[in-house]
């Protein structure tokens, strides 16, 4: 690698010596079209058995080096065309990035200096629209008919060997991707922070250059139990998986047993269906006025809940073949920058101490360093708001929690009062963004533990916190006059709002990305913005909960960064507030202390934001 071909790659300029990251590279647009049939389709397989198969196949390449000629590669070429590059020195671009790179390095084993995604670089620019390459090239150059990615009417499912007609065309598709890529490359890169290049980046490599183990026998174990847990639970109940999987048919059997059977508004179609869903709290009401047929509960539960099953499978089926799991992070998956799930799992929910975060593993000789920022969302609230009084409870790491639930229940409350910190902890994390009376009661009824309030005391404790707390709802209302000002100000510099910039339309954010409301419009009363697929409301106390989340979406990245730059470890995994990396085993105390200290560091932008976090290491991920 490294060396020029005669008659290769149009505008490959070799240049020797391993780039350092920040210097300038080289730039490769890179696209690979591969066989695909029935059965071996990415609609039905991961990427990992996809590529794994062993009926995959290159049908070719699309490559664009630097600004010269976007060229077809086919079967015969690819090979010699790829060891042309550079890699040391070479970025690669690619719209899906995690597709083309997992090829290009499990598959073929070359590794480029960086990682680019337009997909990615699509959802943070237009977060919660489509990704699709058509569909990008679409709103980046609507006004531009030679950048339309066409139908393909190419009939090449189930061909393997390309003859040279349709090599040709299927050449010729790829070219098109290839230059349409590049374009929207070079227009989202205009002013698209380094930071988040970075994470980019990072992402990527967490899939395609994985570092992660899974203990295959643990989740095949694991499976097995649940499938079993589940035919019993099946048996005890006394009826068929068929009426248990059935809204329709469990409904049917409950009315036969003289049961009245509660019902809700279907989200999609409006209508009345069955309300079995395990968060109803009129399901949660029959279940309690019926014990006696808890065996009919239990059955409806194991046949709905198979997420852990399914979970096992998905797993199982991103397990590379030297046994390493590559990770898939979907870069800003919701509308406020955080992490999401791709490939069918996602990372961002496993319940703490089951077996699928336990068959988590480093490498022998290796550990994994687990470390969670502590109540972030709650202190980012509490900063932008300027509440002093919770600021200096979290600054002196007082229970915040337990301290509210004492206001509420007139006395002191320890963790040691698990269902009355419980009341707190609700509220403390629910309360802040105008939830009312109503829906903490359901919250607490739904919750884990079940608490159960009356209608009064839920009234008094939401007025106990807005009145301890009254910043909070002030911030509120000044979120809403932000949603005014969004809307009206005609000034495209914006106006301040601490770290915030309010500008027509959107946020800016203290990283240079932005919170964007398409279309905000005031209707009826209400602010109402198109969000990709409909238009859905927002208030004062909603866009405050995004702004938080943005706000410490922007502190754990910015961390990540700076872990990730520690030579002894590595990222390799995002969950919610937690940073996960691999490092060796040696010195393991030093190595925990020094991330430690990095995630107690409050950003420059936020610097007198008082910031906690706890974490340990071990083989497996079962903090």
């Amino acid at each position: 690698m490294g060396t020029c071909k005669e008659g290769g790659i149009s505008g490959l300029v070799c240049s020797h010596g391993k780039i350092k990251k920040g210097e300038l590279m080289n730039l490769l647009y890179l696209d690979f079209e591969t066989y695909y049939d029935v059965q071996l389709s990415l609609t039905k397989m991961t990427t990992v058995q996809y590529v794994n198969h062993p009926d995959f196949k290159i049908w070719g390449v699309g490559l664009k080096f630097n600004e010269g000629d976007t060229e077809w590669f086919g079967e015969d070429q690819y090979q010699d065309a790829l060891e042309q590059i550079p890699w040391e020195e070479t970025a690669v671009v690619c719209h899906n990035t995690l597709f083309d790179a997992y090829i290009l390095t499990q598959y073929l084993g070359f590794y480029p200096a960086y990682y680019y995604d337009t997909a990615s670089l699509s959802r943070g620019v237009y977060p919660n629209q489509s990704a699709r390459l058509k569909d990008v090239a679409v709103r980046c150059f609507p006004n531009d008919e030679s950048l339309r990615k066409g139908e393909e009417l190419i009939n090449a499912k189930g061909v393997r060997d390309l003859d040279p007609e349709l090599d040709a065309q299927i050449g010729g598709y790829c070219i098109q991707d290839v230059d349409i890529t590049y374009q929207i490359y070079h227009k989202m890169m205009e002013g698209y922070p380094q930071t988040e290049l970075d994470i980019i980046d990072m992402t990527v490599r967490m899939f395609v250059e994985p570092k992660l183990i899974l203990d295959k026998e643990m989740l095949i174990a694991h499976k097995e139990k649940i499938k079993q847990e589940t035919a019993q639970a099946i048996e005890d109940s006394g009826t068929t998986r068929e009426i248990m999987a059935s809204q329709q048919k469990f409904a049917q059997y409950l009315e036969g047993l003289g049961i009245t059977v509660p019902t809700k508004k279907s989200p999609t179609t409006g209508k009345q269906i069955p309300a079995f869903s395990k968060t109803d709290s009129a399901y949660i009401q029959m279940q309690n006025m019926y014990p006696q047929y808890k065996h009919l509960w239990d059955g409806r539960e194991a046949v709905k809940s198979r997420i852990e099953e399914t979970r096992a499978q998905r797993f199982l089926e991103s397990t590379n073949p030297d046994g390493t799991f590559s990770v898939p992070l979907r870069y800003y998956a919701a509308h406020t920058g955080r992490f999401g799930g791709t490939e069918s799992i996602n990372l961002q929910n496993l319940p703490r101490g089951s077996a699928l975060r336990t068959a988590v593993m480093a490498p022998q000789g290796q550990q994994l360093y687990v470390v969670d920022l502590s109540n972030i969302e709650a202190r980012m609230l509490a900063w932008l708001a300027k509440e002093a009084d919770l600021l200096d409870a979290f600054a002196a790491g007082r229970d915040v929690y337990s301290e509210f639930a004492s206001q509420i229940y007139g006395r002191p409350v320890t963790k040691t009062d698990k269902l009355e910190r419980y009341v707190g902890k609700t509220a403390i994390l629910g309360l802040g963004y105008g939830m009312g009376s109503d829906k903490f009661k359901d919250t607490l009824k739904n919750g884990s533990p079940s608490v159960d309030v009356t209608e009064n005391t839920a009234i008094s404790i939401v007025a106990q916190y807005r009145a301890m707390y009254p910043n909070i709802p002030r911030l509120w209302n000044a979120c809403k006059q932000a949603l005014f000002t969004m809307r009206h100000t005609g000034n495209p510099e914006g106006r301040p709002y601490g770290p915030l910039i309010i500008k027509p339309g959107c946020i800016q954010l203290p990283n240079d990305m932005f919170l964007k409301y398409p279309e905000l419009d005031f209707v009826d009363g209400n602010f109402m913005y198109n969000s990709g697929k409909t238009m859905i409301k927002t208030y004062g106390a909603r866009l405050t909960e995004n702004i938080v989340q943005a706000l410490a979406r922007i502190v754990i990245v910015e961390q990540m960064l700076e872990v990730q730059a520690m030579p002894e470890v590595q990222v390799v995994l995002q969950v919610h507030d937690e940073i996960i990396s691999i490092g060796s085993n040696i010195n393991c105390d030093k190595t925990l202390d020094k991330i430690l200290a990095i995630m107690k560091t409050s950003p420059s932008w936020c610097s007198d934001l008082p910031l906690d976090a706890e974490g340990g290491y071990s083989q497996r991920y079962d903090k």
